[in-house]
């Protein structure tokens, strides 16, 4: 069913509009409503507590490695989390199916928690590293287990709009995170930026405890059984030979990247609904289209502040606050998406986004070019967040739609591995083609990562086209 043919899917929507778990509700209800009040603060507070660590772990990282020589391992403390959340998606979007979101939640924030503690009382660099690989499995099983509890807790009018400040719980850490966590490492200690949020996320899980407790469902044995956790765990491995591969040079990079692109393919086929790799209509792209869209974003934003520091002679500070306006844009679409009143359909809105992705990145691009207005390429990239900001929402409200309620934990799991696995890929990618030529010419170095991400933006425009 995960690769239906168009009648297929429509029976899916029929689906979820007959037998959703997530109870009626009257039109005028919003997700601060008493019934929901508590359910959207903890949710929204655990996502941002989720942005403000990976923000404030990039802030803090030099520091990090300085105090624990672990100069080497530098790349691998970034690297390994994301890899991991592979583990943590797959494992909990199973678990959801079978028994409910909360369970697979408890035991992620555990991990998350575990690790942080880990990475900040670290004495080694390995130690730390230990722990941040713990916390990309938690951030997986975290991530996965919110999105099912918004569909067996929010009406489907409402979805919208959770998602929506789903966007805005990581909008507000981009604007304040940096500056936040190096005011944290400046006046306190490089530890605290993993130690404080232990003690903020235990009382926005506790928020969620009454919406958990009627979630629950008995124990799913009539589910296909399939060896998800083997595959998790290849396709964990493969991202992260991939990054290592990356960070070396000449025909060995090549040989252990050539492997690696092999491996992912191979594990991730298994992981995500058939056909998202061939980017058939529906569902399958889908899936395909968080990842597309993920990597062409993230894989500009972490060359520009870098281009903008040294091409253009931006401060550090300055250099961050360029990249909030991308923030802004992404928060901007978001609220469009979930208030707009001109009958837009969702897919109408995921194109359109793609479309301004796309311009946003190209506008982008001209700050390679000194004679150009260093404004006129900000608000390029104030453009790409602006289409993130109307893809991502639309996304997860159409994986849910076309998702059958027994199915929507898996999904939604292959949702966020899309992204996972994609961005891991372009990163690692473009890391090597710039690596190649610093000390050089690094402005044909930030062309050619620009270039991976423009075609990565255009081939957005045409899979956004394949959902209806």
């Amino acid at each position: 069913m995960l690769h239906a043919p168009q009648p297929q899917l429509k029976q899916q929507r029929r689906i979820m509009s007959s037998s959703s778990i997530a109870p009626a509700a009257p039109a005028s209800s919003s997700i601060l409503a008493p019934q929901y009040r508590a359910t959207t603060f903890g949710m929204v507070a655990l996502i941002s507590l989720i942005a403000f660590e990976a923000l404030a772990v990039a802030a803090a990282m030099p520091s990090v490695a300085e105090a624990l020589d672990g100069l080497r391992l530098y790349a691998l403390a970034f690297g390994g989390a994301l890899a991991t959340s592979v583990i943590g998606m797959t494992l909990a979007g199973r678990m959801c199916d079978q028994q409910g979101p909360a369970r697979p939640l408890w035991l992620g924030l555990g991990s998350f928690l575990v690790g942080l503690l880990l990475a900040g009382l670290a004495p080694r660099m390995d130690v730390l590293i230990v722990g941040r690989l713990l916390q990309g499995v938690g951030i997986g099983a975290i991530s996965v287990s919110l999105y099912v509890l918004v569909a067996r807790t929010y009406p489907e009018a409402l979805r919208p709009k959770v998602f929506a400040a789903f966007s805005a719980g990581w909008v507000v850490p981009s604007l304040i995170g940096p500056g936040l966590s190096g005011l944290i490492v400046q006046h306190l200690s490089w530890r605290w930026v993993f130690l404080i949020v232990p003690v903020l996320a235990l009382p926005a899980a506790w928020l969620l405890l009454p919406a958990l407790r009627s979630t629950h469902t008995s124990i799913r044995r009539d589910l296909e059984q399939r060896p998800v956790v083997r595959w998790a765990i290849g396709t964990a491995l493969a991202a992260l030979l991939l990054y290592v591969g990356g960070q070396l040079q000449g025909m060995q990079a090549l040989a252990v990247m050539a492997a690696a692109v092999a491996a992912l393919i191979f594990c991730a086929r298994h992981l995500l609904p058939s056909g998202s790799l061939l980017l058939r209509r529906g569902l399958p792209s889908v899936i395909a289209l968080r990842g597309i869209a993920a990597s062409a974003f993230f894989g500009a934003e972490a060359f520009l502040p870098l281009l903008l520091q040294r091409e253009r002679d931006l401060s550090p500070l300055w250099a961050g606050a360029a990249l909030s306006l991308g923030a802004l844009g992404w928060f901007s679409g978001s609220w469009l998406q979930g208030h707009q009143h001109f009958g837009w359909r969702r897919t109408h809105m995921l194109q359109a986004g793609t479309w301004l992705m796309l311009a946003g990145l190209l506008v982008s691009v001209l700050t390679l070019y000194p004679g150009v207005p260093l404004m006129l390429a900000l608000a390029g990239w104030a453009l790409t967040g602006l289409g993130m900001g109307l893809i991502y929402p639309s996304l997860s409200v159409l994986t849910l739609s076309l998702s059958a309620p027994h199915e929507q934990g898996a999904n939604s799991s292959a949702l966020q591995l899309s992204e996972g696995i994609a961005v891991a890929s372009t990163l690692a990618i473009s890391g090597s083609l710039f690596a190649a030529t610093v000390g050089g010419n690094e402005t044909s170095g930030y062309l050619l990562c620009f270039v991976v991400t423009l075609l990565l933006a255009g081939l957005a425009t045409v899979v956004g086209r394949r959902i209806a």
